[in-house]
């Protein structure tokens, strides 16, 4: 056995464990994007003075580790907000791939009061649901869901209320398994069923959750199509009669669903974690000092960071606005090709060219999971009424820029409404309504993209820059 220091606290190891698991062991939160494969690069700490990768990392003796600075990723949920604060209050959770938003709502206004955001501790295990099913399967669900239910507990103790309240829950399908601890990896492998997709009732006990009275979650559409969509569909407007409008939203993965007053179509698109940085070389989530946006002033690099410090890496919206401005000045080419392999944004801070190709796999994803819905029902987008855009990061994004760039469709580019966290506001909205969400359940048709005739022809199509 071995002692490792970690902010003058000491953890025993066993010879020859890494220090990942020594990390996810003792509930310390460091991100292992590429769940622990040593591929990303971005779990690196300091041991005895020396970086290194911590998932690859062996503990063979004595040591002392230097974690990294680790900021909480910025969020806008959006919404009103209510003027006081009665006994009779309730909270609202929305759990993020990668962040998590809680909100105390006051039933009585029917509006938020305060929302907190926190890093979801389970980027330890992987930044996406693929990486957490088989974390699942290769273990249980029990860390998975230990994880989740301390940062849960956290947050709601960070409201010091004097009696516990109910608690409603959306999220994507995976991320709602986890949370009652069940079992998640039948998703990650075909016919991708899950084990439940309805809405479950238990109490905070049952849960190990403190502070909280009841909990229900919101339903599921599908195993890739979770409540957090059916949460969003709930806090937009209805187009008109006959009409069409879309929901997408860009976080971790990429939902969309093209709906009217009669029907719902909905897929996902693999865009991969692209809009979080895991798989960027310096991309990073929405904490300080990434990078937000983009442009070229005079030819000089203009950039923002969050919390207005100097750059540490690139993040989802700076991430759009760099490629399009590198497209603006030739600097990338329309097959995505750049003559350099790297470009300096902000000093010390690159963007390269493996980048700009992970890039064009997700925009084509996203651009193709939307016309292929549009084309199931022969409907041009130039005929849609409405493009709600919801994410992470959606507050920030620039809508010029994403369509330049080949991410949304131009003919949309003066219809899009940004919703912010449109979860967390439709499970708001649920929490003090109660309406019936089985109606949207109901009208809901999923469509696999690996069988759709045309997906992948306009994915080859649009990974280009035109």
């Amino acid at each position: 056995m071995h002692n490792v220091r970690i902010d003058n606290r000491i953890y025993t190891a066993s010879d020859g464990e890494t220090l990942s698991e020594l990390f996810l062991r003792v509930g310390l939160t460091i991100a292992h994007p590429c769940a622990g494969r040593g591929i990303c690069k971005k779990c690196t700490v300091k041991v005895n003075g020396q970086q290194v990768l911590s998932c690859q990392y062996r503990i063979h003796s004595d040591i002392e580790v230097i974690l990294p600075a680790q900021g909480e990723i910025e969020s806008v949920a959006g919404g009103d907000t209510a003027q006081m604060q009665t006994e009779n209050v309730c909270f609202a959770l929305d759990i993020g791939t990668t962040t998590l938003a809680l909100a105390l709502v006051s039933l009585d206004e029917k509006k938020m009061i305060k929302v907190i955001t926190r890093t979801n501790p389970q980027v330890a295990f992987g930044a996406d649901v693929i990486s957490r099913i088989d974390y699942c399967r290769k273990n249980t669900a029990q860390p998975l869901c230990s994880a989740l239910i301390a940062a849960v507990n956290e947050m709601v103790s960070a409201f010091a209320l004097d009696s516990p309240k109910d608690l409603y829950v959306a999220g994507n399908t995976t991320m709602l398994h986890l949370f009652l601890n069940v079992d998640c990896s039948s998703i990650g492998v075909a016919p991708y069923t899950p084990a439940f997709l309805e809405s479950k009732t238990a109490t905070g006990e049952q849960l190990g959750l403190q502070g909280i009275g009841t909990v229900v979650s919101l339903p599921n559409i599908a195993a890739f199509v979770g409540s957090d969509l059916v949460a969003g569909l709930n806090c937009v407007a209805m187009p008109a009669d006959e009409k069409y409008s879309l929901l997408v939203d860009l976080g971790t993965n990429a939902e969309v669903l093209l709906f009217s007053t009669r029907d719902i179509l909905c897929t996902a698109a693999a865009a991969g974690p692209c809009f979080e940085g895991a798989n960027i070389s310096q991309g990073m989530p929405a904490t300080d000092g990434a990078i937000t946006s983009f442009s070229f002033d005079g030819g000089v690099p203009k950039i923002k960071t969050v919390g207005n410090v100097p750059a540490k890496g690139i993040c989802g919206t700076g991430l759009i606005d760099i490629i399009a401005a590198l497209l603006k000045y030739e600097i990338i080419d329309e097959s995505g090709y750049m003559e350099d392999e790297s470009f300096e944004v902000a000093p010390g801070v690159f963007l390269e060219q493996a980048d700009v190709r992970q890039f064009q796999l997700a925009k084509s994803a996203v651009y193709s999971a939307i016309t292929a819905l549009l084309k199931q029902k022969n409907i041009r987008p130039a005929d849609v009424q409405k493009l709600y855009i919801s994410g992470g990061f959606s507050a920030k994004i620039n809508i010029d820029n994403a369509v330049f760039c080949g991410l949304l469709p131009k003919e949309l580019a003066d219809r899009c409404v940004v919703l912010n966290n449109s979860s967390l506001l439709g499970t708001v909205r649920f929490a003090c309504e109660q309406n019936d969400l089985e109606k949207i359940i109901q009208k809901a048709t999923y469509i696999d993209l690996a069988t759709d005739p045309t997906f992948s022809q306009s994915f080859i199509e649009n990974m280009m820059f035109t």
